[in-house]
């Protein structure tokens, strides 16, 4: 990393990352009055700098072999709790199905199989989570684009919302993971659908069988155990209306870094 590369992290850290740092005790402060304000107001500050800083296309930095981590800790729900999950993982996911549809002319249902089949791409990149820890791991998975590009997004898609199988309010008072991400991340190259980590079969740990990974924002991002995509022209009416879970309990939507 050069020196211009840490000052502009310095920097995006402390203007977007003003909610990272905040939220190692995030259950907490999600539930006051102020933090969720905080986090909103500094959303803005963080697009408008990281805009400032680079464009929409940047590419994160990639790394070497030699850089991999050790471990690549598991971030949020290490296991699913849901029987339906876990009746696919017992079958090594043969059966899962990853439904795309929403504002698109031809939805689809895609295989693990067939995902596998699709051009890939390997990446090794560095994800960041808002509890304070980092770690490198290669990745290898289908750019989403060419999953979009199958379905053929309508021209009013804005929006490409990812539905996962991990119940955050437990199995009793299922509320599932979701995250959204801009068409402009949905088409960036390094945007992929990845179902390996370092040259294996992507653990449940990480988010097995399939997991997002949006390089250039903060790993709660990056959704785990995907099940669907849903293009839209707003998540105004789905769950909190703010684009993800964490977002409906006060986190960022745009979380750049």
């Amino acid at each position: 990393m050069t020196p211009r590369d840490k000052s502009r992290r310095r920097l995006l850290l402390g203007a977007g990352g003003l909610g990272a740092m905040l939220m190692t005790g995030c259950d907490r402060l999600s539930s006051t009055e102020w933090f969720p304000k905080v986090l909103r107001s500094s959303e803005v500050l963080s697009r408008g700098v990281h805009q400032l800083f680079s464009s929409r296309s940047s590419m994160a930095q990639e790394f070497t072999e030699a850089d991999l981590s050790p471990t690549f800790r598991s971030n949020g729900t290490s296991m699913p709790e849901g029987e339906a999950y876990q009746a696919l993982a017992k079958n090594g996911f043969a059966d899962w199905q990853l439904e795309v549809g929403g504002l698109v002319e031809k939805p689809v249902k895609i295989s693990l199989t067939e995902l596998r089949a699709m051009p890939r791409r390997t990446q090794i990149t560095r994800h960041d989570c808002v509890e304070g820890w980092s770690a490198i791991g290669k990745w290898t998975g289908v750019p989403l684009s060419s999953v979009l590009a199958m379905v053929q997004p309508r021209a009013r898609a804005r929006y490409v919302v990812f539905h996962c199988a991990d119940a955050m309010g437990g199995s009793l008072t299922p509320e599932y993971y979701y995250e959204s991400i801009d068409m402009d991340d949905a088409m960036h190259p390094q945007t992929i659908l990845a179902y390996g980590l370092n040259d294996k079969d992507l653990p449940i740990a990480n988010g097995a069988p399939v997991r997002l990974r949006v390089e250039r924002q903060l790993g709660y991002k990056h959704a785990k155990y995907v099940m669907r995509i849903e293009l839209v022209e707003s998540f105004a009416n789905i769950a909190g209306g703010r684009g993800g879970y964490w977002e409906d309990n006060g986190y960022q939507w745009y979380a750049g870094i």
